[in-house]
């Protein structure tokens, strides 16, 4: 009995130095003090569990010891500067300093001659996708968060494969986590018909807890420099038949034009961290005519770089509005900053309309985000949720005149920690198709009341409230 109270008493003193040793580690770090508590507070209050939330998504060795922010300033410029000079066009006025600060962030030069498709259909995304891919004469790089083999991922690779028996170099980068259920020999397939296909961040025992908290949730196909794909819908069969509780509803773009060499710088960036090959040949980045008179940058953000380049173009877009700001997101987890700019924004008379599911597919993430409803109701700030199934999209819509369609979802995941990307699209069209796409939506959703909202039992919004705390690690 002895013994085992001496060893009791062993573990409970090595527990408490390693609970110390975190929370002196979690303050030294000097990161977001937000971040610094909700740290602390799992660790000190999920005995064991937040010791190994820690080990697993706090410690930030990825980015010391993996990334070179010289090499990937490097690799920012060089590929675009392979094009000459990046044609620009005028910028449009009312969006001047958002176009400036995203240029001087990290390089994002205005680019126009687009032409751009919204997709909100599965199915007519993966149908153009696929004609697209059949018509490729040179080139196909593709990436994505989620790559799966089911039915539709197995049309996917068999097309794949098709184009590289007719000498189409093709190469593909799939998220370790997000992608962790793809089979060996489905990747095997690729590798046995030439195709070169690489995990971000290769998942291992040895760099688990290391790499796990950083994912590449960028979408991305570019096919010979020229078209290009950016949005919500990765590769997998739910994207098309949803749930048993309803659709799955997302949006997606197609660009035709010079917007889709910023694809192509982002998606090289990324082939250079997963193969260690510097490609930068101005094949890859051809001369291209004007397929419509659509202004765009294409904006990457993660942690490469300090700055937070989609959150503080967001943030801009924002300040900037004068007349309407409506916001399509699966997760509302908006940094203080962010809730800070929607609530100005609402004060000053712009209607701002935010729209999230009503169903989600992570419960916990689904109550924590209740808690942030309440305070911007309060402000002005309409809210609706939708019922017709999960709403995956990721869209925003500015004055009629500015669109954001990316993999950025609207909270601190996205614009801190996963290696996202966004296309801001500058046009009046464009802008007043995504409005009717938004006000479709909203004719699928209730409008949450302020005062109904206050009548949720008390229980049910503390437990919110709790989760929140813990909002910036989940």
């Amino acid at each position: 009995m002895q013994i085992n109270a001496a060893l009791l008493l062993i573990i409970e003193i090595l527990y408490l130095l390693t609970v110390v040793s975190i929370v002196v580690v979690v303050i030294s770090e000097n990161r977001n003090p937000i971040k610094t508590v909700a740290w602390i507070l799992a660790v000190l209050f999920l005995p064991f569990i937040g010791i190994i939330w820690y080990a697993i998504f706090g410690q930030d060795t990825t980015r010391k010891h993996i990334i070179s922010k010289r090499m990937y300033s490097k690799l920012k410029r060089r590929p675009l500067d392979e094009m000459g000079t990046p044609v620009e066009i005028k910028v449009p006025d009312e969006h001047e300093n958002l176009v400036e600060l995203l240029r001087n962030i990290d390089y994002n030069p205005l680019l126009g001659g687009n032409d751009v498709k919204i997709f909100t259909n599965a199915k007519d995304k993966f149908e153009h996708l696929f004609a697209d891919i059949e018509n490729a004469k040179e080139h196909i790089h593709i990436e994505y968060y989620v790559l799966q083999c089911d039915e539709i991922g197995e049309k996917f690779k068999n097309v794949l494969i098709r184009k590289a028996k007719e000498g189409i170099e093709i190469r593909i980068i799939y998220d370790s986590f997000g992608s962790r259920k793809l089979k060996k020999q489905f990747i095997e397939d690729f590798r046995m018909a030439g195709i070169e296909i690489e995990p971000f961040l290769k998942l291992s025992w040895s760099s688990f807890t290391s790499r796990l908290n950083y994912r590449n949730h960028r979408k991305i196909i570019v096919i010979d420099g020229q078209v290009g794909y950016v949005g919500g819908m990765n590769i997998a069969d739910r994207y098309i038949k949803g749930f048993d509780w309803g659709e799955w509803r997302d949006t997606h773009a197609r660009i035709e034009g010079k917007g889709v060499q910023g694809l192509q710088s982002v998606f090289l960036i990324d082939w250079y961290f997963v193969s260690q090959t510097l490609i930068t040949s101005r094949k890859y980045f051809p001369l291209l005519e004007n397929f419509g008179d659509v202004p765009m940058q294409i904006v990457n953000s993660g942690p490469l770089i300090d700055d937070k380049n989609i959150s503080h173009g967001i943030i801009q877009a924002i300040y900037d509005s004068k007349k309407s700001i409506f916001i399509q997101t699966p997760y509302f987890f908006p940094p203080e900053a962010m809730i800070d700019a929607l609530h100005a924004a609402a004060i000053r008379g712009v209607d701002v309309r935010v729209m999230i599911s009503k169903r989600s597919d992570v419960a916990l993430v689904q109550k924590a985000s209740r808690s942030y409803i309440k305070s911007i109701l309060e402000s002005g700030v309409k809210v609706y949720f939708y019922k017709k199934g999960f709403l995956h999209s990721k869209m925003m819509v500015f004055d009629d005149s500015l669109t954001l369609i990316g993999s950025a979802n609207f909270d601190t995941r996205s614009f801190e920690q996963n290696f996202e990307v966004e296309a801001f699209i500058y046009s009046e069209e464009v802008a007043i198709e995504a409005n009717e796409i938004f006000v479709e939506d909203q004719s699928h959703s209730e409008q949450v009341v302020l005062k109904e909202w206050l009548k949720r039992p008390l229980l049910q919004r503390f437990f919110e409230s709790v989760l929140r705390l813990f909002a910036p690690l989940l």
